[in-house]
């Protein structure tokens, strides 16, 4: 048997069916599901010092599991001294397996660690049924080792979804486990 995250096997066995309740799907396609999740880190002071963006690289890495990439620039800007091609930051795209493994770190180890955490903000939701959410410090994550990290920065964390409204989006990532702040 093949092995399955926790948090797939709620989204099929408890999620689905409470989606499709509240909204009154007829078919089992409509419910939304969670399609991608796309961590991503900007590191302007690249463009001075090569090396910090090995050192995101390895971060992102480590706290997704998967390898990341370097993002380069696409135009040059001339008050930012950055050439065309250079590299300003990293990204990973996790999907399948390893983005519920993802998100159930995210949920149950990460989001505790900040300090007074009272929720996340309902506002980052794009119209589309997407979400994005920003964390000030990469230290919130278990795996990364506190002595190691040259300097404190944080990172975008993008939920990507099939949802066609906020609203669902928002009730897929309430099911899912996300604690977002009550009004």
């Amino acid at each position: 048997m093949a092995y399955v995250t926790r948090l797939k096997a709620e989204y099929n066995e408890r999620v689905i069916d409470a989606l499709r309740e509240e909204f009154g799907y007829k078919n089992i396609m409509q419910v939304p599901k969670l399609e991608k999740i796309v961590v991503s880190r900007g590191v302007g002071a690249a463009v001075a010092d090569k090396k910090l963006i090995d050192h995101a690289v390895d971060e992102i890495t480590t706290i997704t599991g998967q390898k990341a990439v370097a993002t380069i620039s696409k135009k040059d800007v001339a008050s930012f001294k950055l050439r065309k091609g250079m590299p300003i930051g990293c990204k990973v795209t996790l999907r399948g397996e390893r983005m519920y493994e993802f998100l159930d770190r995210l949920v149950t180890s990460a989001l505790p660690r900040v300090r007074d955490f009272q929720g996340i903000k309902a506002t980052g939701f794009d119209g589309r049924g997407n979400y994005n959410l920003g964390v000030t410090e990469q230290i919130i994550f278990p795996e990364i080792n506190i002595d190691k990290i040259n300097r404190i920065n944080g990172m975008d964390i993008t939920f990507v979804t099939s949802a066609q409204t906020d609203k669902e989006a928002k009730s897929l990532l309430t099911q899912l486990g996300l604690p977002f702040k009550k009004n």
